[in-house]
């Protein structure tokens, strides 16, 4: 059975067009539209606060109008550092409104990190919460030469009528709260044309030098996911409630995000998706009908004696990704909202996000990532060559061709070439995912080309974590690798295999370990960080000389 013929294709609802072609649209087009058509219902909840798609339009035209007057451009970078507050979404259609390009910076990094980041966008503007400007932004000092504004969101600019207090100063930088970009710039957007080939997004995923890469994503692409996903999941304009777990700042819950904004449909705002008691409370509040999060947050959710006791009839599905849901999980949950409801999907940064997922009516099959989207071709390729087609059943790469695909990745050429390569004449994304198909085209997922580390939904990259313990002295060389979680099924935690230096060799262990674990807080954002650290006289090493990790996990499973 060949790929070309879409075996999957069988499996399609009803109204779901395998040739689907979106118009040649801006995501400005799908919020001016949005903005127009939904004026008066609300767009999102936020801790009690209700803002309608009226309100989001106007405060969006004003962050615009405040990116024109301070000299932003086309193609310029605006930062957004914070979790699901209402200012994303405003700061975000505002930035793409005045032709500039938004980029998610996760708040967990440690200032070492946005610092690589915001330099490697050259970014203008920055939007950060205040608690995270207080504790990480003002230790940036000098280190980004080309960010000139830092614009400070807090709750108290929407649910506060005095607004919030004065922010403290940054060196060089102008600082201004949020509130004062919504009390003194005109709802006026500029005139700015954007085009549908134009980069939106600079989203960060990881880089095979360790350093994370942006990865720039188009107009149309993100505009054409988006609606591949209205028609395949049966969204209904106006009517649809989404509650997402899912971080602004991860590009699965900027899609998420989007879909609302754009599609309009409303949303509550979750800021923290730990606190599973909130959650609870705006679902009795809202009564979401579309739930979207990582497998271990449904699993906290169902630890919550709260949550089952809610009404899930209203809700058409629990859309689960980033990370496996393991099947006797998904079970358990599906014994409290119900069979069927749990579906879920493969999607990836370079993917324009979503390429695979479980039909919405058809049949899902659990522990698979679902049949592809739309418009989008899916070969497996052998993992030694990435030259030859896989049978079903056989393990092998994940190649895709598709609209939604990403541009390439941002000032990295030689990366780009290496991820979208040619194949039986046409361009294809080789993703790094290794999966099995099924005869009925079903797709599920076995492992990382790379050594990706899943922690509770956040991907660590090993290669990052290993170059930033390598400037400690007391390692020699060190190895990353992820052990299983025993509290959250299907999640990992960090480990590191530490080789000292010969100035180190004789020091004590218990001091060592003490130290690299408080550098290990200072350099990385807390999900990379190891949990635990295991000390080796020597790594072992394959023919060529890399470390064998193989080896490594095997000795942890044995």
């Amino acid at each position: 059975m060949a790929y070309g013929e879409r075996p999957w294709l069988k499996f399609y609802d009803e109204g779901v067009d395998p040739d689907f072609t979106a118009p040649d649209a801006t995501l400005v087009n799908l919020l001016e539209k949005s903005f127009s058509d939904f004026a008066d219902q609300p767009a999102l909840h936020f801790m009690g606060a209700t803002l309608t798609f009226r309100q989001l339009d106007k405060y969006s035209r004003q962050f615009a109008a405040f990116l024109a007057q301070i000299g932003c451009v086309p193609g310029d970078v605006v930062g957004l550092n914070m979790p699901n507050f209402p200012q994303y979404l405003i700061a975000i259609a505002g930035t793409l409104r005045a032709g500039c390009i938004g980029s998610g910076i996760s708040p967990l990094l440690a200032p070492k990190e946005m610092i690589y980041q915001l330099n490697d966008l050259d970014a203008k503007v920055l939007v950060s919460l205040d608690a995270i400007y207080e504790g990480k932004v003002l230790k940036l000092k000098d280190e980004v030469p080309g960010l000139s504004h830092v614009v400070i969101a807090s709750a108290a600019d929407i649910l506060s009528p005095s607004g919030p207090g004065t922010p403290a100063p940054l060196k060089g930088k102008t600082v201004l709260s949020f509130r004062e970009i919504l009390d003194n710039y005109p709802a006026e957007s500029p005139a700015r044309m954007v085009k549908p080939e134009d980069t939106c997004l600079i989203q960060y995923t990881g880089g095979t030098t360790g350093l994370p890469k942006g990865v720039e994503l188009t107009h149309n692409g993100f505009a054409t996911n988006l609606l591949q996903w209205e028609q395949w999941f049966g969204f209904e304009h106006g009517n649809d409630i989404i509650l997402s777990g899912f971080p602004f700042f991860h590009v699965a819950g900027l899609l998420f995000g989007m879909i609302g904004t754009c599609l309009g449909g409303t949303q509550v705002l979750i800021p923290d998706p730990r606190n599973t008691n909130h959650i609870c409370e705006e679902f009795v509040r809202h009564g979401p009908t579309i739930m979207a999060n990582v497998p271990s947050l449904y699993q906290m959710l169902l630890q919550d004696p709260m949550f089952k006791k809610l009404d899930f009839s209203r809700v058409k599905g629990f859309i689960s990704g980033a990370a496996p849901f393991p099947v006797e999980a998904i079970k358990e949950f599906e014994k409290v909202v119900g069979k069927g409801k749990v579906a879920e999907g493969l999607g990836m940064t370079e993917g324009g996000v979503v390429l695979i997922a479980n039909p919405q009516k058809n049949p899902k099959k659990a522990g698979t990532v679902g049949i592809p989207f739309q418009s989008t071709y899916v070969k497996l390729v052998d993992l030694d060559t990435g030259t030859k087609e896989v049978p079903p059943g056989q393990e092998g790469e994940i190649i895709v061709r598709a609209p939604q695909l990403f541009k390439g990745y941002h000032n990295k050429p030689e990366e780009t070439a290496h991820a979208l390569r040619e194949f039986q004449g046409q361009k294809w994304l080789y993703t790094g995912d290794v999966a099995r198909m099924d005869e009925d085209g079903y797709f599920t997922i076995v492992d990382r080309v790379k050594d990706m580390i899943n922690v509770s939904g956040y991907k660590v990259f090993s290669r990052e974590v290993e170059d930033t313990l390598h400037e400690h002295p007391a390692i020699e060389s060190c190895a990353i690798v992820g052990i299983p979680d025993p509290d959250r099924p299907g999640s990992e935690l960090v480990k590191a295999i530490i080789q000292l230096s010969n100035s180190h060799k004789n020091k004590d262990r218990t001091e060592i370990e003490k130290q690299i674990i408080e550098f290990c807080s200072e350099n990385m954002a807390p999900y990379k960080r190891p949990r635990s650290i295991e000390f080796a006289d020597q790594l072992p090493l394959t023919s060529v000389g890399k470390v064998d990790k193989k080896i490594l996990r095997s000795s942890m499973i044995g």
